[in-house]
């Protein structure tokens, strides 16, 4: 399977240059923000949605590349971070874009005068931790190294949410507990579902409990490229996206990255205002504030290329929303085999060798080599007297039972034991809720930054 580094595939190169950072007129200052259609969408309505929440107090981890957390738009908002890898933080990244594009959708703050200038993220509030991880040579092919380690991470250093703006077409069973342990850990995990158009999708956007999103454009369509399949279940704008950079200030491009920051920064906004849901409430929320475009209503939900359909996060973060079951429509991660187990390594010391039972069940009994020769040798004695009595009986003339009543000493086993019967493994049935829907990315008023 072809396995995509990130899910942006950049268009339109850099926009407006580098001395945008500070000396450029007002006017090239002001196309950044204008450019940013999401914020002036109906959908998102920014202004209103910066009245409701901020994403303040939320941290979000940002797998990835790395951040440049020096970037004007994102200074004093990005932590240390960490390296999984190669080690070292993961704040200082110079040399790709990705993961500064990402954090500066989630929590970008602007810059300049009443910060008017640059890019602004949907949660400019939220904290980014950044977790790099290696991504292959080339960027197409290969395996992403240190996936499990960076979710691990994330989850141990306070992030709440988790934005996976990469694909891997297959996990290893320590990658798949680590989204597991994610989830055990009420950590919200948003993944993109990839740019290739098909129903690839890769493990990491099929993993349950996961968050999936595909992309759609200004008119709540679905992008071409947007991947599909069963497993998504929310999308956001992902086409003609403006963000910063590491090695150009600013750039737009196109991809399912994008709408899956969009979709995390969401997360953070509401788990910064309900603090007290739980990530699959907080999905709950997310899908029942969902809108489709105009010739989609009435359509079967979850849709295998909308999902619920695209995020409305002021409807998100104000309808009166019931919280719902914990899990909300994420599915539960089934329990996953250690890394040794049928790897044809190491075996787990507790376990019975095979080919041993008899030996393990004398050893679960509780009873030593010594202990059955001592009884071994009280049966013998038993035996001769019982020999001797009879025949001094038969001398007698009398024939009565032995000592011990009839059957002899001993008599029958113990009580048994009932068997274990566990039930199935309960997955959460279908999501039934069917999310109304609104005019999908018409423009609002101009948006201004929230107050500081």
């Amino acid at each position: 399977m072809r396995l995509t580094r990130t899910l942006r595939a950049v268009g339109g190169g850099v926009v407006a240059g580098a001395l945008l950072f500070g000396a450029a007129p007002v006017a090239s200052a002001d196309d950044i923000r204008d450019r940013q259609w999401p914020l002036s969408a109906n959908s998102f309505d920014a202004k209103q949605v910066w009245k409701a929440s901020t994403g303040k107090g939320v941290t979000v981890a940002v797998i990835d590349d790395g951040v440049d957390g020096s970037h004007p738009d994102l200074k004093g908002s990005v932590l240390a971070g960490k390296d999984v890898v190669k080690g070292g933080p993961a704040n200082q990244e110079k040399k790709v874009d990705h993961g500064t594009a990402m954090a500066s959708l989630i929590a970008g703050h602007g810059h300049g005068p009443g910060r008017s200038d640059g890019v602004m993220g949907l949660a400019p509030g939220a904290k980014i931790l950044p977790v790099k991880v290696s991504m292959p040579e080339g960027g197409a092919f290969g395996s992403i190294e240190g996936i499990a380690s960076a979710v691990r991470y994330a989850v141990d250093n306070g992030a709440t949410v988790i934005n996976m703006s990469i694909v891997q077409a297959m996990l290893s069973p320590s990658e798949k507990q680590a989204i597991a342990y994610a989830l055990s850990h009420d950590v919200l995990v948003v993944a993109g579902s990839g740019n290739d158009g098909s129903s690839n999708l890769g493990e990491i956007a099929t993993s349950p409990g996961v968050v999936t999103v595909g992309a759609v454009d200004q008119a709540g369509k679905l992008w071409d490229n947007s991947n599909y399949g069963p497993e998504v279940m929310l999308t956001a704008p992902g086409v003609h996206i403006t963000s910063a950079g590491a090695t150009e200030p600013y750039h737009q491009a196109s991809g399912t990255s994008d709408s899956t920051a969009y979709v995390s920064a969401t997360a953070a906004l509401l788990r910064s205002k309900f603090p007290k849901l739980t990530a699959g409430q907080i999905a709950n929320r997310l899908v029942k504030s969902a809108g489709l475009p105009a010739d989609k209503q009435g359509m079967k939900l979850p849709d295998q290329h909308y999902g619920y359909g695209f995020i409305r996060p002021l409807r998100a973060l104000t309808e009166n929303i019931p919280a719902g079951s914990k899990n909300g429509p994420l599915k539960t991660p089934e329990s996953q085999p250690s890394p040794s187990a049928g790897s044809g390594g190491a075996t787990d010391p507790s376990a019975p060798a095979k080919g041993n039972e008899q030996a393990t069940e004398q050893s679960d009994s509780g009873l030593g080599t010594g202990a059955i020769v001592g009884i071994a040798a009280g049966v013998l004695v038993v035996v001769a007297v019982i020999v001797i009595l009879v025949v001094r009986q038969k001398k007698n003339g009398r024939n009565g039972p032995p000592p011990g009543g009839p059957g002899g000493y001993g008599g029958p086993g113990g009580p048994g034991f009932m068997p274990q019967q566990p039930g199935p493994y309960q997955q959460p049935g279908p999501y039934q809720q069917q999310p109304g829907a609104a005019p999908a990315f018409p423009p609002a008023p101009p948006t201004q930054p929230p107050g500081q």
